[in-house]
């Protein structure tokens, strides 16, 4: 238990800062009410940034996210007329990034956040939004999974090389896939013992593409054989990627926790989301062995900026994960009531029914929700 929880919140772009701000309300109900000391410190970053400073945040911000106890991101990426605001060539980066690389990726890989945890939970009377209709294909109980994805390597290296022909001309690049031991152990590892934590199926299920990719090939190995000698007691499962795609459509309840290569996790998670109600309720954390940064994973969405037309339930899911890690890190047992709390507000209100945003097939405000989320934690509170 401390004294004082520092927490650094990084609104970014878009929508990133309306559902932040609906976050960081829940968040000080919470400080007010149970007397939690919180103090927040709020830095300007991402793309609109950039393109007034030239510079992705001020000086300085990265090393109070790494002084930070966690650190809670909104969302990143501008667009002017339609086309996304990327670095310029030497400010900071030799080859431009989409501006709001340093919030997202340089944190990952500065900070080791190697584990990206998407949970995959469908809440009560939330609708999945199929072929443009709202429709309750599945209930609650089928929907409760994990996906833990690496978060640091895999294809995601950074690196792109050309392809040349015999006359040294450019005819194509490749980007080499990059899987070591290390990384992998750590993420096969907080797998298994996130299985052994939820205390469900106990299972996990190892997705790659290993008949193909030699790399995935090495990612499965060590998963096996860490199973097989550290965690005899949980259940091992595997999957193709493709095939793993439609099964997670058809049959979400045939798992617990799912481990995988970097882009695979990437596409897996927001594939799973729409049986959950879609990218609205799709809440993530990037966590390391010190540090952990958790966020919405929807995206600064610039078409819907300004309008309250963004669903903030990510975003506050996403504190209720930053409050539990906050917890078991400094075994403080009010954060994870508090958590507990949050997640039972919402989930009230969802289970409702009286307010719903477009993405849930209703027209109320983005911030009509957050209230009406808000009021019931003032209730049980």
């Amino acid at each position: 238990m401390k004294e004082k929880y520092y927490i650094v919140v990084l609104p970014g772009d878009g929508i990133g800062t309306e559902v932040c701000q609906h976050a960081l309300h829940i968040l000080e109900i919470i400080q007010q009410t149970m007397n939690i000391p919180f103090e927040f410190e709020t830095i300007p970053c991402g793309g609109a940034y950039y393109l007034e400073h030239e510079e992705e945040w001020p000086p300085g911000s990265f090393e109070k996210c790494k002084a930070a106890d966690a650190i809670l991101l909104g969302a990143v990426g501008h667009q002017v007329d339609g086309k996304d605001v990327f670095t310029k060539p030497g400010k900071p980066y030799d080859i431009p990034q989409l501006a709001g690389y340093a919030q997202v990726i340089g944190n990952r890989k500065k900070l080791n956040l190697y584990a990206n945890v998407r949970p995959i939970k469908l809440y009560p009377n939330v609708p999945q939004n199929i072929a443009g209709h709202f429709v309750h294909l599945f209930s609650p109980n089928d929907v409760d999974y994990v996906i833990v994805r690496e978060n640091t390597e895999g294809a995601y290296s950074g690196k792109t090389y050309p392809i040349t022909n015999e006359n040294g001309e450019e005819v194509g690049k490749y980007t080499p896939i990059h899987i070591t031991k290390k990384a992998t152990e750590q993420i096969v590892r907080f797998a298994f013992q996130l299985a052994q934590k939820r205390n469900k199926q106990k299972k996990v299920t190892c997705v790659d593409k290993s008949n193909i990719i030699g790399a995935h090939q090495y990612f499965r190995e060590i998963f096996t054989q860490i199973g097989k000698e550290e965690f005899p007691h949980i259940q091992t499962d595997f999957a193709y990627f493709d095939a793993f795609c439609q099964w997670q459509m058809r049959n979400p309840e045939n798992f617990d926790v799912v481990v995988a290569p970097n882009l695979v996790g990437d596409v897996i998670s927001d594939n799973g989301a729409i049986t959950a109600g879609g990218l609205g309720f799709a809440a993530g954390a990037n966590i390391g062995e010190h540090h952990a940064m958790f966020e919405p994973i929807h995206g600064s969405a610039p078409k819907y900026a300004g309008l309250d037309k963004a669903n903030p339930c990510a975003a506050i899911l996403a504190s209720t994960m930053m409050l539990t890690w906050l917890s078991e890190k400094f075994q403080d047992e009010r954060l994870q009531t508090a958590s507990i709390k949050i997640e039972q507000a919402l989930t009230y209100v969802c289970q409702e029914g009286k307010i719903r945003t477009p993405d849930m097939g209703g027209n109320h405000k983005g911030s009509e929700l957050a209230h009406a989320i808000a009021k019931q934690l003032q209730q049980l509170l």
